[in-house]
């Protein structure tokens, strides 16, 4: 991963729903769009971002009706970013450090331009790898 930047291997393809989404539309959102996570808004804020695994653990695993349940409820509300000048190394390592998958991307200016996820890691550090063979075949919901 040496001299690769987070925005060089970094999806640059953000969905946004609002909080008041139901988790089955926001599934089927996921879905459509093959991705594993969507930022939630709240009005002009972010308010989290939510991932097929949230959906699953959160929602299912508490017998959650996907069609009443919205987005905003099970929320991972702790968002962390990175700069997307700074490397896939140093991604790496706030993935590993705060025991995440995935991480917002912003500019300079803290605006959010992207998402980099494990599997976007691995692609790059090395296409032939299982994680990588992984991250391509891992169905979203």
């Amino acid at each position: 991963m040496t001299g690769y930047r987070v925005s060089d291997v970094m999806t640059r393809q953000v969905v946004y729903l609002p909080a008041e989404t139901t988790l089955d539309e926001a599934a089927r959102v996921m879905k459509q769009a093959d991705i594993g996570d969507v930022v939630v808004t709240d009005g002009a804020s972010l308010a989290g971002m939510l991932t097929d695994r949230d959906i699953v653990v959160r929602a299912v695993a508490e017998n959650s009706s996907p069609a009443a349940t919205t987005i905003g409820s099970i929320v991972t509300r702790e968002v962390v970013m990175i700069e997307q000048h700074c490397t896939a190394g140093e991604a790496a390592a706030l993935m590993r450090d705060r025991g995440i998958r995935r991480v917002l991307v912003c500019d300079s200016d803290r605006k959010l331009v992207g998402i980099v996820s494990l599997g976007d890691l691995a692609m790059q550090l090395d296409p032939t790898s299982a994680l990588s063979e992984i991250s391509e075949q891992s169905p979203t919901v």
